[in-house]
């Protein structure tokens, strides 16, 4: 009897439930989700530089993205706005190609994605990027860390490592939230090792269907007085032709 009763229990109950942690590959993938909107879209960039606390300059562009069919790597087009002296000019990123162009001169020109924009600001930095294709993730481990709002989060620790050598850098340190995925403080190093800097992603908003971050602190990793601010606005869904993407439309584009 007592046999016949577990046996019904067991039937009932049914297998016990299987549960792993995600994986490394898996968190970045989830944090990339909350950087980057799954669909085309556009957003405007603003760039502002701070020396000591005193701002030295400033820079407002638009950016257009788009995943490619085959690989799922992004593809952007980033148009200058402001300052007017500026304005027109072009940044295209197409799989591990990266291109500048002047409509003054009509003449692009290869970019290095590691070259900087503006203050600490990299063009990679402001070309939608897809870690996951990017690096290969290692969890090492869950801290305790102080987010970009001076709150204390708990984070899985991620260490990622380019899987080519054209990638903006070489190695990253991400703390990505225990909690909800987000990206929340990253270290960005050259392929000597040395800290190039120090990224906090902030204030964190609804954008095209998720609570994205709206604001990206960065600070020199030899300086900290020397501080750069992303700010990121009007996120919009859109339409955006496979044609922009492509280096000899650049001369030809208008933006809508």
């Amino acid at each position: 009897m007592r046999s016949l009763l577990l046996f019904l229990l067991a039937f009932l109950l049914g297998p016990a439930p299987s549960w792993s942690a995600p994986s490394a590959h898996q968190i970045l993938v989830a944090s990339d989700a909350i950087r980057n909107p799954g669909r085309p879209f556009s957003v405007t960039v603003t760039l502002t530089e701070f020396q000591a606390g005193k701002q030295v300059d400033t820079s407002t562009l638009v950016s257009y993205s788009r995943t490619d069919r085959q690989g799922g790597d992004f593809a952007s087009l980033v148009r200058y706005v402001l300052p007017a002296r500026d304005a027109g000019k072009l940044i295209l990123k197409n799989g591990n190609d990266m291109w500048f162009y002047d409509p003054t001169s009509k003449a692009s020109v290869r970019l290095s994605p590691q070259q900087r924009l503006l203050g600490q600001a990299s063009n990679g930095d402001v070309a939608t990027v897809n870690l996951a294709k990017d690096y290969q993730a290692t969890l090492v481990g869950d801290e305790e860390i102080m987010d970009g709002e001076r709150h204390t989060r708990k984070a899985h620790k991620l260490a990622l490592t380019a899987v080519a050598p054209d990638a903006t850098y070489a190695s990253i340190e991400l703390w990505v939230d225990a909690e909800n995925n987000r990206p929340l403080k990253a270290r960005f190093f050259a392929e000597s090792s040395r800290l190039l800097k120090t990224a906090y992603y902030r204030r964190f908003q609804p954008e095209l269907g998720a609570e994205r971050p709206t604001e990206t602190v960065i600070i020199d990793g030899l300086n900290p007085q020397s501080v750069t601010l992303m700010r990121f606005s009007d996120y919009k869904a859109r339409t955006i032709p496979e044609s922009w993407m492509q280096r000899d439309f650049l001369p030809r584009f208008q933006p809508d």
